[in-house]
């Protein structure tokens, strides 16, 4: 169904007509302009201090951060943190282009498959699409190479991300969104689903005792691609 389909529904169930002209102009005018209200101020720092409020966000949420010199350096952090944990060296990666063409073969104990993962798999590689440093959130679009299940079912999930991805503030990651998915291969369609991580998963609903693991994997570490001069 449309949007005007769904919006001409509603206005019915509501007895209204058409939006007058004057209504319709001004809501044209908010979609298109995306006004801003107000942002925090801690976000408004520069590049060096963004990305150290983003690590120290992660972390403030239960969450861990290696930054890493070079992409190539991702398949030995890996192999690094999964014996550090004490986990098996096996795991689900996200068949992304940017994470199948690192260099795995310079760590032949590594086992991996690149699928969507399901209940049988206790870690995944996930490739990170872009984070906000306000509050230390990752952003995954949905898509076929960063299937949606990496984040929900096993007990351990590894984010490569790059740091020229982080951004200040959210409205800038929308506008990051925007900008990537208004062309003509994509059509302007948004994804269907974009997830918001800030830190392992964990509830205090009972007795108010925090639970990490409640409903999605109970530890989070993200690889940090020092890819942005004006960010070290």
């Amino acid at each position: 169904m449309s949007k005007d389909a769904i919006l001409g529904a509603i206005r019915r169930g509501l007895r209204r007509g058409p939006l007058p002209a004057d209504q319709a102009a001004m809501l044209a005018g908010r979609l298109a302009t995306h006004p801003r209200h107000l942002i925090p101020a801690r976000s408004r720092v520069s590049r060096p201090e963004q990305i150290a409020l983003f690590v120290r966000n992660v972390e403030k949420e239960f969450g861990s951060v290696v930054r890493l010199a070079d992409a190539a350096d991702v398949p030995g952090a890996v192999a690094d943190w999964l014996a550090a944990q004490n986990l098996p060296p096996r795991f689900v990666m996200a068949p992304h282009p940017e994470l199948e063409a690192l260099p795995w073969a310079d760590r032949p104990m590594l086992g991996f498959e690149a699928r969507r993962a399901d209940g049988s798999d206790t870690v995944s590689v996930q490739h990170g699409w872009a984070a906000v440093a306000e509050t230390g959130t990752i952003l995954f679009p949905s898509d076929p190479t960063r299937p949606t299940t990496l984040n929900l079912l096993p007990e351990s999930e590894i984010v490569v991300l790059r740091a020229s991805r982080v951004v200040g503030a959210y409205e800038e990651a929308w506008d990051l969104l925007r900008a990537e998915r208004q062309d003509a291969e994509t059509g302007g369609f948004m994804p269907r689903n974009l997830m918001f991580v800030t830190g392992p998963s964990r509830s205090a609903d009972i007795e108010q005792t925090l639970e990490l693991g409640a409903h999605g994997p109970r530890r989070l570490h993200v690889l940090l691609i020092e890819d942005d001069a004006a960010a070290r």
